[in-house]
């Protein structure tokens, strides 16, 4: 079902997080308003800010936990530790609070900043290990449509294979800004600075979509989308380092 912005005028309250990356933010949007944002990029952890974040929003526009009714949460992928922060303050409080839940990609949030957009857009962000995360998405209707899958690959192969005009959109534009200009030319579309960060209002109108189209999960089928392992997760060596 295509993603409309009815869906997003719903007359729902939501919450989203998002700290799938240094910046961290968080969102209330109430029936197709965004009430509040606050979006950080700190040196604190997430783990130090997250939920003071959440508890300073719900102050300031005077809603409590039982006054909302969906939890948005970006589920990866983006840094491990960040997105297992996210995921584990999500679950404490839709659990709380009794709030089905909507997992989001951090890559299809990105495309969310750029609705309507005449070109394909293509988000990508750093995955470490000169790799990264991408996804081509159609906003065309105002809302990401996917038209490939998720992937990571370093990002001269991923730049080799965008043939046409695209919008580039992500932590990566930056990092790689000299190889878009090298593989890419004039064929790359570069958006301001501030459509490079995942928003957690972004965040909660996709959430509310989507809710709206069924896409909702109990807290316990709730997980995180890494792409490829972490470094935890990989096989050890016998000298006890993961094998990368």
């Amino acid at each position: 079902m295509a993603l409309t912005t009815t869906s997003a005028n719903n007359g729902l309250t939501i919450l989203a997080l998002d700290s799938s990356s240094m910046t961290g933010s968080v969102a209330l949007w109430r029936d197709g308003v965004l009430l509040a944002e606050s979006l950080l990029n700190l040196r604190t952890t997430h783990s130090e800010r997250l939920l003071v974040q959440v508890e300073q929003l719900l102050a300031a526009t005077g809603l409590a936990l039982v006054d909302l009714d969906l939890l948005g949460v970006v589920h990866g992928p983006g840094s491990f530790t960040g997105l297992r922060v996210g995921l584990a303050t999500a679950k404490g409080l839709a659990t709380a609070a009794d709030l089905p839940v909507v997992g989001l990609s951090t890559l299809e949030v990105l495309a969310m900043n750029l609705p309507f957009a005449p070109y394909p857009v293509c988000a990508f962000l750093d995955a470490r290990k000169q790799e990264v995360y991408s996804c081509l998405y159609d906003c065309s209707s105002g809302f990401p449509v996917a038209v490939g899958t998720e992937t990571v690959q370093p990002p001269r192969q991923l730049l080799n294979n965008l043939a046409d005009e695209v919008v580039l959109v992500g932590d990566g534009v930056p990092l790689y800004h000299g190889l878009i200009d090298e593989i890419l030319a004039g064929r790359a579309k570069l958006p301001p600075a501030v459509a490079h960060q995942p928003r957690a209002a972004a965040a909660a109108v996709l959430a509310a979509v989507k809710f709206d189209t069924g896409l909702a999960l109990p807290v316990s089928k709730l997980k995180p989308c890494y792409i490829r392992p972490s470094d935890a997760d990989l096989p050890k060596s016998r000298g006890g380092s993961a094998v990368v």
